[in-house]
């Protein structure tokens, strides 16, 4: 239900303070989730502030029509993948972009939408409903060696041959089709041992990014972003785990960098010249005050880092 979506970004405070949202200006959130951060925006950029705004997920742009009907004339939202931002959204136009990675808390803690084994409910995980790849698909149909590298990749699953492996001959005998399942035959190969962590926590996280495509689409939506900030403008990025956060300094070394080589290896002798697109605005990523930790566990692997466009 619409009502009851209902996100809480992180760090809002930081967030803001790392854009310098100002009033006036023009912002991008392209994660809009219910619009709690857009409305802070909004309201710190007043009177005539503008924010451009995007979530994959319906239910989010419907929760954030709502909660921005104050600041009527003062936004535009539109439904889809943050990568896709400068298809509607002109070169060199705005004052800040904010990326607030990963999952929200409805996504979370609504069990038809599958991405947490919290409740035993139908494989999903799609942040975008019109989309037809599911978890189910992913588990079912992707190979073992498939399965393996994104186990391994995008969870640092250092168990992922194995599980990998057992859900391979599992799916033999008969179809992966709940949470429920997964979760059960993910700790049947890999137990606790103690550990409080469920040993599901990476598998889940790993089926979640493959099938929403979300490292493809955090490369798209940074080189995106960096096309739309004036010169002076700043791009702030939150991370909630290692995967995210790896890409996202490797870009922003890329992007702050004063030259460029050829391939992927930065060989000194093939250098060549080049002004540098971003500049770092802190070197080290910020993390949620302890307090915010103990108000809303959920922050506690949040990492923030910023840039300024040169």
């Amino acid at each position: 239900m619409v009502a009851e979506y209902a996100h809480r970004p992180v760090m809002v405070a930081e967030i803001l303070a790392a854009l310098r949202v100002r009033p006036g200006g023009r912002w991008v959130d392209g994660t809009l989730g219910s619009g709690s951060l857009a409305a802070c925006i909004l309201d710190a950029s007043r009177p005539t502030g503008w924010l451009f705004g995007c979530d994959r997920d319906g239910a989010a742009i419907e929760a954030a029509t709502r909660r921005l009907a104050p600041f009527a004339g003062r936004f535009e939202i539109r439904r889809g993948d943050f990568a896709d931002l400068g298809d509607w959204i002109g070169p060199a136009s705005c004052d800040g972009v904010v990326l607030d990675l990963g999952v929200s808390s409805p996504q979370l803690d609504v069990p038809e939408r599958g991405f947490s084994f919290q409740h035993d409910a139908p494989l999903d995980m799609r942040m975008d409903d019109r989309q037809l790849l599911t978890a189910a698909d992913v588990v079912n149909g992707w190979d073992e060696a498939a399965l393996a590298r994104v186990f391994g990749e995008y969870g640092d699953e250092p168990r992922a041959r194995r599980i990998a492996r057992a859900i391979v001959r599992e799916r033999q005998t008969r179809r992966i089709e709940t949470t429920g399942q997964l979760a059960a035959l993910v700790e049947r190969w890999a137990p606790r041992h103690g550990r409080k962590r469920h040993p599901a926590t990476k598998v889940f996280l790993a089926v979640r990014m493959a099938v929403n495509s979300e490292i493809r689409s955090l490369q798209r939506g940074l080189a995106a972003a960096c096309t739309l900030l004036k010169p002076g403008g700043r791009l702030v990025v939150v991370t909630f785990h290692s995967a995210e956060d790896r890409l996202v300094k490797a870009f922003g070394r890329d992007q702050t960098r004063d030259y460029t080589h050829p391939g992927t290896v930065d060989v000194p002798e093939l250098r060549q010249p080049r002004a540098p697109v971003l500049q770092w605005v802190q070197r080290r990523a910020l993390a949620p005050d302890p307090r915010e930790i103990a108000d809303n566990p959920r922050a506690r692997s949040a990492q923030l880092r910023a840039w300024e466009k040169v």
